[in-house]
């Protein structure tokens, strides 16, 4: 039977590719749900998201609350996307493309602003998919070092349980197989949003919202190693059993699911210089997230008779659960208009090596307490870049819009190559100061790595591309 020890090594083993970096799997839990998503409204997405100091529309309550006091009509607005996740893998030399996409509704509010005598005063409920979590890799390779996952699992039951090792647990394996396997990922965090925002000195705008957090995560990996070159032909990988002289195939299929809950607080300020220009600033207060995790493994062993030897899934599979706490994050912002031109720019800084894990069940204290300390050791501050323009062309009223948006790596010794880097587009149309209909682009790109097991010996070399395409539509009435 799959004993406590054994699971937790599997907790940390199988889920170690996790976003395909080479940390152990709770410090990618945590950073999937805390880094910045790319997702908002069509306007916002076509000026990189860099809203906070206008905010002055539905999507504002997921940038800066505050900005939602400026809207002086009740409207309501609703944003469809269509995300495309791309990965181009080297592998021993050889390259793998592999992609991966969702369409879903990614925004849906409603701005209700009180009459008031001076000032205003707006409330609003908005629903906004914050995250997108879909992500794809494919490998492929022959791997001739003397290394393998057969090898690296020899402190479990797994390779005893195919019948890979003698009754001491020794193998015969050592490497010189091909190697090749693919990931999937899929889900999204949500925001579920109340926001009230109000005029509080002439031309100051404050607010706040209180963020109530739903999502899933799941993770599929299928990896194989396969002795195409017959190295271990006519050698039993388990003494005595003679189907076993013809080893052939190992595979390993790991599934992570998770069910995400939780809250949050922002609060947010705008300060308008006239028609000229302003400035916002917010403060995001730590998430408050549970995750339900349920992981599971099966896998076989192939020979050259036909023999297979399955896995008893129910020995190799566990529920957890836990709390992840997320550090405070705070943003400046600034945005300047004239003749039809808007120009914003804002900085984020978080520190990730602040984020927390608590609280858990079915896990060790031991266990979490070195998590932790992983999050310090590897982790660091970095300031989220933001920058976007739109024109509006006189006379015809079309808004055309561009930015850029970079989120440096959390990893302390991550290259610049690693960081993620967006460039945006869009346009929309403003009719009768009622009907608005907006779409954006979005192309990503950057770097990264991951290990199949230990470190530098089943590696993977990605260059990733995401593409998104934003619609949205409000009415204000």
């Amino acid at each position: 039977m799959f004993n406590r020890t054994q699971k937790y090594f599997f907790i940390l083993f199988f889920f170690s590719s996790i976003n395909f970096s080479l940390i152990a799997q709770n410090v990618n839990d945590a950073l999937r749900f805390v880094q910045p998503g790319i997702n908002g409204s069509a306007r916002s997405l076509g000026m990189g998201n860099a809203f906070h100091a206008l905010s002055d529309d539905v999507s504002g309550m997921m940038f800066n609350p505050a900005g939602t006091a400026l809207v002086k009509k009740l409207e309501f607005a609703a944003g469809l996307d269509y995300f495309k996740f791309n990965n181009d893998a080297e592998f021993f030399g050889n390259q793998s493309e592999y992609s991966n996409s969702s369409t879903n509704l990614n925004q849906l509010g409603f701005i209700f602003p009180f009459p008031t005598v001076r000032g205003s005063m707006v409330v609003g409920i908005a629903y906004n998919r914050i995250s997108d979590l879909t992500a794809a890799l494919k490998f492929d390779g022959f791997n001739n070092d003397r290394n393998s996952m057969i090898q690296s699992l020899l402190d479990t039951d797994v390779p005893y349980d195919l019948y890979l090792t003698d009754n001491a647990g020794n193998t015969i394996i050592d490497g010189r197989l091909n190697q090749s396997g693919t990931i999937l990922n899929s889900g999204a965090l949500n925001n579920w949003t109340v926001n009230f925002a109000t005029e509080v000195y002439h031309n100051l705008f404050v607010g706040g919202n209180l963020n109530f957090i739903s999502g899933d995560y799941s993770y599929n990996r299928e990896y194989y190693e396969d002795d195409t070159k017959n190295i271990y032909a006519g050698r039993e990988t388990a003494p005595g059993f003679a189907f076993t002289n013809a080893f052939e195939t190992f595979f390993l299929n790991s599934i992570l699911k998770q069910e995400i809950s939780g809250w949050d607080f922002k609060l947010g300020a705008i300060y308008q210089f006239g028609k000229l220009a302003r400035f916002g600033t917010s403060i995001q207060f730590p998430k408050f997230l549970t995750i339900d995790e349920e992981f599971l493994v099966d896998g076989y062993s192939q020979f050259g008779d036909g023999t297979r030897k399955t896995l008893d899934p129910e020995n190799y599979s566990d529920k957890v659960k836990y709390d992840i706490i997320s550090p405070f994050s705070i943003t400046a912002a600034i945005s300047v208009s004239a003749v039809g031109l808007i120009v914003s720019a804002e900085a984020n800084l978080i520190d990730y090596s602040q984020i927390e894990f608590k609280n858990p069940e079915g896990i060790t204290e031991k266990y979490i307490g070195s998590i932790n300390k992983d999050v310090k050791e590897l982790l660091t501050a970095v300031a989220n870049i933001n920058l976007g323009i739109e024109y509006t062309l006189p006379v015809v009223g079309l808004r055309l819009r561009s930015g850029f948006i970079l989120n440096p790596s959390p990893y302390k010794d991550d290259p610049s190559s690693f960081d993620r880097k967006y460039l945006t587009f869009g346009a929309g149309i403003l009719a009768d100061e009622t009907i608005a209909v907006d779409v954006a682009y979005v192309h990503g790109w950057w770097e990264n790595i991951g290990d199949n097991y230990g470190s530098d010996q089943s590696r993977t070399f990605q260059d990733i591309t995401v593409n998104r395409l934003s619609l949205s539509f409000s009415y204000r009435f």
